[in-house]
């Protein structure tokens, strides 16, 4: 447990260096190389499908195969290299530091007044269509974003690396990489995003019902409205097509008492999506730093607790 805590210091103090060769990038060249193998192939329907569940299950197992084969050979050369491996991978899994820098850069963007390049700043971390978005509706996207994120960046990994330490969470993160490149539900997506889509959606159910939670904790702590946030987190955290993104951003949502959600455009078709909470006050900029500010808080919440169950998971099995 130690390695872990020195590997969240580790990513708080560095985050993720725009020039690091990070594990994510390799898992994102095999998920391509992969995806234009088929392409050339040109396979319909149930054999696209069944394409999708090979390069789902060949991506996880080889994530979690290789680390495990990096730690086991470096385990054989040296106990200390041993450590100083297993503590850069587990820092590579967890995206706290990198999340916060994205919306503080394009909240200092907005506050600057540069809507054209908050606009592109932007599109490097979501998915939706940005070039036509007003203050406001980049402010939400940003908002939106670091609550999904709260849960697949952070609490996700977290909560997988205590069960199964790196290996773990490193396949957690190639779940995750798979989801976001072809876990989409259009044109050949929806046979060969399918497998990764679902896989995606059965290993966040947990972590983002945590983080939600966690969420409500946190406005609590912080001084948030967090009798607000329990309400929208009961009665929102469902209004989304996926099982799982809807918790963090309810309980974001609810503490800020904001509206999010509703309808977006991707790739030039708008897309209707239910909206989550309701705006008491008006949507501003600033409230980009106070979701940072719950991220935070859950992050922190959430590695306590895994800690002390841990712990005593662990005097358990030895009282036993």
């Amino acid at each position: 447990m130690v390695s872990i805590c020195i590997a969240l210091i580790v990513d708080f103090i560095l985050g993720d260096p725009y020039w690091f060769p990070h594990p994510v990038r390799l898992i994102g060249k095999y998920i391509s190389m992969f995806q234009n193998l088929i392409k050339k192939m040109e396979l319909k329907d149930m054999t696209l499908k069944f394409a999708g569940i090979v390069l789902t299950f060949t991506t996880v197992m080889l994530c979690f195969g290789v680390t495990y084969f990096i730690l086991e050979i470096s385990k054989s050369v040296s106990i200390y290299l041993y450590i100083v491996v297993n503590i850069f991978i587990m820092w590579t899994t967890i995206a706290a530091k990198c999340l916060a820098s994205e919306g503080l850069k394009i909240y200092r963007i907005l506050k600057q007044g540069n809507i054209v390049e908050a606009r592109k700043q932007l599109s490097y971390i979501v998915g939706r269509d940005t070039e036509n978005l007003n203050e406001k509706q980049i402010a939400k996207a940003v908002i939106e974003t670091i609550s999904e994120n709260c849960s697949d960046g952070i609490i996700a990994p977290l909560f997988y690396l205590f069960i199964g330490g790196a290996p773990l969470a490193m396949a957690y993160k190639a779940v995750n990489t798979l989801d976001s490149m072809v876990g989409y539900k259009e044109g050949m997506f929806l046979n060969f995003g399918w497998a990764s889509a679902k896989f995606d959606d059965i290993v966040n159910f947990i972590p983002a019902r945590i983080t939600g939670i966690m969420m409500v904790a946190a406005a609590f702590i912080l001084r948030y409205d967090y009798k607000n946030s329990a309400i929208i987190f009961m009665k929102d955290r469902k209004k989304h097509s996926s099982p799982n993104s809807a918790h963090p951003e309810a309980a974001v949502a609810g503490a800020l008492g904001i509206e999010l959600g509703g309808t977006n455009y991707y790739f030039g078709k708008p897309v209707e999506k239910p909206t989550i909470g309701f705006n008491k006050e008006d949507l501003q900029v600033d409230y980009i730093k106070d979701s940072i500010k719950l991220m935070y808080g859950s992050y922190i919440l959430s590695t306590a607790a895994f800690f002390v169950i841990k712990g005593v998971i662990i005097s358990g099995i030895s009282w036993w």
